[in-house]
This record gives C-alpha cells, sequence and structure tokens, in this order.
C-alpha cells in the first residue's frame, strides 16, 4: 500500500497556508513541561510531507488521541483546524482539529527538519503549486487510468476532506467596537497562547459585581463575567480599570457576544471555579460584539450537579452546583458588615433524593428577588425546585452552601434534574426524613452528631488524617488565657468578606492594614480566646474564634478589649473571666493536624458553642446506658 503526503504542505503552513487541509505523516510523539509551570505538560508532534518536516504542538482537546493510541509514531493524519504563530523568534504549528488516516505506517520519504529561513513565502509556494498542476494538467486522465488498473490492497489515496468554512461572522447588531479584519472563529476548548488572531462566539452565563480593589500599584478596579459556547466550552472573561469603562454596561447575561483581540493567561483556581486552564483578559485593543442568538445553538446555562450527601466530602470554599427542594424557608434578616455596611442575609433548607438536607444561605440581594418568592410559595404550601449554579462551600458548625456574587438561582427549572427531582418529591421525598450536613446536635435533633470524650481524641488519633474529624463535647472551661484573648483585625471588604487580617497602630489615632495597604480611625476587635477545657475523661487546650469566642464570654472582644487595655480596669476584667470558668458548654470541635515550624501538631477549634439542654442530655445518657446494656 502507498499513501502520498500533500506535496509542499509544510512550507504552505509554515508560510501561513490554513486552508489546504493537507495529508501529513506524525514522525515522533514527545511529552514536553511547560516551561511557566512544571506541572502542566503538553504533547509536540513532529510532522512531515516526506521533503520537510516541522514541529507542531497538540490542543489540549487531541490529548485523548494520543493517549489512546489513535495518534502515534508513523501515524497518518489529515489536518482539519490548524494555525500556524510565533514564538520566541521561530515559528510553531499548532493542531487544533485532525483526523487519523492511517493510524501506523512506515515513515514515507527522507524528510528534513527546515527552519524558518530556510522556507519560501506563501506566494512562491502557491505559483511554484499552481505551475506544477498546469504543467500536468494533460497527464490527468492518463495518471487517473493507471491509478485505477490497480488493487486497493496495492495502491490506497485517502479522501481528502473540503477546506473548513467557518460560520459567518454577525456584524451591526449592537457592535461595542467594529471589527475591521474579523479573526476565525474557534471552540473556546481550543483557545492557547500560541495562537494570534482568534474569535470566540458565546453566551454570559453569570456576570460578577464591578469590584473596586486597592494595593501597592494604587486604586483600580475590576469585574468577570463567564461564558459558554456552542460546543460546551466554558471559560472566564476579566476587565480591569479603563476596560470596565468600556465593557461592564454592555455585558448582560444570557446575551452572545463576539469577542476577540483578547490576551490569555493562567487562570486564578483560587477565584476561578470554571473547567479551563486559562483566562481571557481584556484589553484596551479587544472587540465585543453582541451576535443574533435566533438559532439557541448556545446553552442558556451548563450544570454540573453534585448531590448533598456528596458535599460532605467536598473542601471548604469549593464552588459547585446542587439542585434540591426547598422544604422550608426563614426570614430575611439585616445583618450589619464589620466596615458598617448592612446587608440582608435569608436562610433555606434544600434536600433532595441522596437523603440528606443542606443549608443553602443568601445575601443581598438575593434575600429580596429569589428568597422572598420562595418564602411566599413554602408559606402557601407549595415546595419548589431550586437548582442553584455556583454555590460556595463552607464548613462552619457543619457543610453549608453560600451565594457569591457569581451565583445563579433557578427555580423550578424546565430541564431533566428538576423534573426527576419532583417525581421522587411528590411519590417518596416529601414524606421521607433527610439528615442534616449542615449542624450537629444533640439528641432530639438530626442523628448525624458524632459524640466523643476529651481522651478519646487522643485515643483515636483524631485530625491524623488528610481530613479533619469533626466531634461534639460536652466540657467544663477550666482556664482562660488573657494575654491575648483578640487581635484588632482590618474591618475593610475584599470581595465578599473581610479582611480580618492583625492591623497595627499607625500614629495616635490611626490603624494601618498591611495587606489592604491603607489606613482607618476605627479597627475590628476580633476574638482569638485559648481555653483550657475538661471532662471526666482529662483535659485539653482549644482555640475560640469570633463568634465562638462570643458565646463563651457574652461579651463583645471590643467591650473587654477596652476594659482591659484603655479603661486598664483589671478588676471588673478579672471578674469577668472568673464568671465564665467551670460553666458546662456543648463544644462542636474540628480536629486537624497542622504543621508548626518543623513540628506536626494537632490542633482543636471550636466552631459552635452550645449551652447544655439537660433535658436532652439526660435521654442522652439513658440511650446510651440503654444500649450498654444491650451489648
Amino acid at each position: 500500500m502507498s499513501v502520498n503526503l500533500t506535496e509542499n504542505a509544510i512550507p504552505a503552513i509554515i508560510g501561513g497556508d490554513v486552508n489546504a487541509k493537507p495529508l501529513v505523516q506524525v514522525l515522533d510523539v514527545e511529552l514536553v513541561a511547560n516551561t511557566n509551570n512544571s506541572q502542566k505538560q503538553r504533547y509536540r508532534l513532529l510532522l512531515s510531507d516526506a521533503v520537510s518536516s516541522h514541529h507542531a504542538m497538540l490542543a489540549i482537546q487531541l490529548y485523548d488521541r494520543v493517549r489512546t493510541g489513535q495518534v502515534r509514531k508513523g501515524s497518518v493524519v489529515q489536518l482539519l483546524d490548524y494555525i500556524c504563530s510565533p514564538s520566541k523568534n521561530r515559528k510553531i504549528i499548532v493542531v487544533l482539529n485532525m483526523e487519523t488516516i492511517i493510524a501506523d505506517f512506515e515513515i514515507i520519504g527522507n524528510p528534513k527538519l527546515c527552519v524558518d529561513s530556510d522556507l519560501p513565502s506563501v506566494r512562491a509556494v502557491a505559483d511554484n503549486t499552481v505551475a506544477r498542476s498546469n504543467s500536468s494538467s494533460d497527464n490527468i486522465s492518463n495518471s487517473a487510468a493507471r491509478n485505477a488498473s490497480h488493487d486497493n490492497a496495492q495502491n490506497f489515496r485517502p479522501t481528502i476532506q473540503p477546506p473548513y468554512q467557518p460560520p459567518p461572522v454577525y456584524k451591526g447588531r449592537g457592535a461595542v467596537m467594529k471589527n475591521e479584519a474579523p479573526a476565525r472563529i474557534i471552540p473556546i476548548a481550543a483557545l492557547n497562547p500560541y495562537q494570534g488572531r482568534w474569535a470566540i462566539r458565546a453566551r454570559v452565563t453569570a456576570k460578577g459585581d464591578l469590584r473596586r480593589y486597592n494595593n501597592a500599584r494604587g486604586d483600580g478596579k475590576v469585574f468577570s463575567f463567564d461564558l459558554l459556547d456552542s460546543d460546551g466550552g466554558e471559560i472566564r472573561v476579566t476587565c480591569f480599570n479603563a476596560v470596565v469603562d468600556r465593557f461592564y454596561s454592555v455585558i448582560e447575561v444570557g446575551k452572545v457576544y463576539m469577542i476577540s483581540k483578547g490576551s490569555l493567561k493562567p487562570a486564578q483556581k483560587n477565584f476561578n471555579h470554571l473547567k479551563n486552564e486559562w483566562e481571557v483578559f481584556l484589553e484596551s485593543t479587544s472587540t465585543v460584539e453582541l451576535c443574533p442568538d435566533e438559532d439557541d445553538s448556545i446553552p442558556r446555562q451548563q450544570f454540573s450537579f453534585r448531590p448533598i450527601s456528596d458535599i460532605e466530602n467536598v473542601d471548604n470554599n469549593a464552588i459547585l452546583d446542587v439542585i434540591g427542594v426547598v422544604t422550608s424557608v426563614n426570614p430575611s434578616v439585616p445583618i450589619l458588615r464589620k466596615n458598617g455596611m448592612e446587608t440582608q442575609r435569608r436562610i433555606l433548607s434544600l434536600k433532595d433524593s441522596s437523603g440528606r438536607s443542606v443549608e443553602l444561605t443568601l445575601w443581598g440581594e438575593f434575600c429580596n428577588r429569589e428568597g422572598q418568592q420562595l418564602q411566599e410559595m413554602v408559606d402557601a404550601g407549595i415546595s419548589p425546585i431550586l437548582a442553584v449554579k455556583a454555590g460556595k462551600v463552607n464548613d462552619f458548625s457543619g457543610k453549608s452552601i453560600g451565594s457569591i456574587s457569581t451565583t445563579q438561582l433557578f427555580i423550578n427549572p424546565e430541564f431533566p434534574e428538576a423534573n426527576s427531582l419532583r417525581e421522587w418529591f411528590d411519590l417518596v421525598g416529601k414524606d421521607s426524613a433527610s439528615l442534616s450536613i449542615s449542624k450537629d446536635v444533640i439528641p432530639g435533633g438530626t442523628k448525624n452528631e458524632v459524640r466523643k470524650t476529651i481522651s478519646q481524641i487522643k485515643d483515636e488519633g483524631l485530625g491524623q488524617s488528610d481530613k479533619p474529624d469533626w466531634i461534639t463535647i460536652r466540657a467544663t472551661i477550666s482556664f482562660i488565657k488573657t494575654d491575648t484573648f483578640c487581635y484588632t483585625a482590618c474591618p475593610l471588604m475584599i470581595g465578599d468578606r473581610q479582611c480580618n487580617k492583625k492591623v497595627t497602630r499607625s500614629g495616635n489615632t490611626r490603624w494601618q492594614c498591611d495587606r489592604c495597604n491603607q489606613e482607618f480611625e476605627e479597627c475590628d476587635y476580633r476574638y482569638l480566646l485559648q481555653a483550657q477545657i475538661q471532662d471526666g475523661t482529662g483535659l485539653t487546650w482549644v482555640t475560640a474564634f469570633q463568634e465562638a469566642g462570643e458565646e463563651i464570654m457574652e461579651y463583645s472582644a471590643k467591650d473587654l478589649y477596652l476594659l482591659k487595655h484603655e479603661q486598664q480596669d483589671d478588676e471588673s476584667f478579672g471578674e469577668i473571666i472568673k464568671s465564665r470558668l467551670f460553666k458546662q458548654f456543648m463544644f462542636r470541635l474540628k480536629i486537624k493536624e497542622e504543621l508548626y515550624g518543623d513540628e506536626q501538631k494537632v490542633k482543636i477549634t471550636v466552631v459552635k458553642v452550645d449551652k447544655v439542654k439537660y433535658s436532652s442530655e439526660s435521654q442522652y445518657m439513658l440511650d446510651s446506658i440503654s444500649k450498654f446494656c444491650r451489648q
């Protein structure tokens, strides 16, 4: 069997021809590390047209072709979608899509590795190709007859696909900035830093709030929005400062836009939950054009729902999608932020067919919009389905979910997951109990509480596994450290959370935060309470932060700080401390081994404190005795 590779394919590609759909051979496949990130690896190919060869990078979406053996050394492939971009004073081919014609074949010809300076221009290559085509036109019939006389097993020429025609570029529908020379539209999944001109057509699925920041380089503003294209690819787009002024009022959730002339940078996974290693940054030359959406080819939203039972094992601050039946909605309550600004908070409960329920905390405008609608439905005896896009996991007192700026809520949505959940709830779920993963309480509440004694913390090696242990202990406070019971904290907000970094005096009347690089007249005071607790089996040291510290002391950290350090009333301060000793509480503890210097130590943190309900405790003890007697 013989195979004819496309003549002069390599020079043509390097010269700029990206429409030929040539047939080439893979001479080598190499896994190479990214120079900027050793953890990220890419596949590099050596492609040949039987005379010349040149290196090419494989797009991420094609990695499985190599891993499954569809593309390997000797493979004959047809390049369907590709570009050639300059990189460090040389040109490199980036293969975006290809088809394997023959998976394994002997090396064809004697190709030599060429450098860019050895290659003819595009025009020279094209003229040479046309000349050869004209000089041989008289021989086409004879050549075809000779080829037809050979048996297919002896002579094989793969069929070449017609050139790819990109979809039309839409214009004249609300252009923010006219695009004089439209770039080729490519899927979001094919974006990579090796490309030159590119354009993506995608729908805005989420738009973040406009945020202001202050750092060593000065003040600024930023906002981001998320995109979804017709192939299911997602990516985040971020704008800073002057670019914010151009695009913030233009971008609308649900609309489709053509975006080009942006730069690609690695995604910051601490703030970006999308499954894409890149993030688009718009610049002064970037273009954003509104597109018609009559064919509705791009989905309105893309979900990756997690069962509520899975959330129990999800890391704190993870971003995920969840869907459930709303079984209860609490009234919206005003919350005063530490910076003096007031916001709203509303807590509701979700359950699903996994047998678990979870608390969902809505903040800000979510409370008045979707939150109020949900409360009216529940009060009317309706249990609505709620889909949560991009909720944030919190592990305070169990696991819960909270809204963030990019969260979206969908009430009674029309898609299969919602329909299946409604059918389950109507037939089974409304009469079945669910265990909450958000709160662990003593008997009389949910049954997923883990009760332990202090001696069991050490005896059972709690906190020494990969994940923290959560336990509840009934214990008495026997000692409280008073030298460092609280600290002065930064009251400024960073996004949707308070900075809380320790601040220091700047002069006699002002405080300074090194993280925010700002000064202010009033700081916050937050508990960092270290106490010794004991039960009938032993004693241990625990650390209680703000909310838990207030439950224990029944005073704010600021009041005690001023009493001790400003008023210097040691007698009154000492009386308050003594009044909290030998008080018994139900302590919800988080136990995790952490590294201090070169030494591993088990850290015990109080995440919740409750007064002892002796009727419930008596029932717990009776149940424990009964269980012991049955053994």
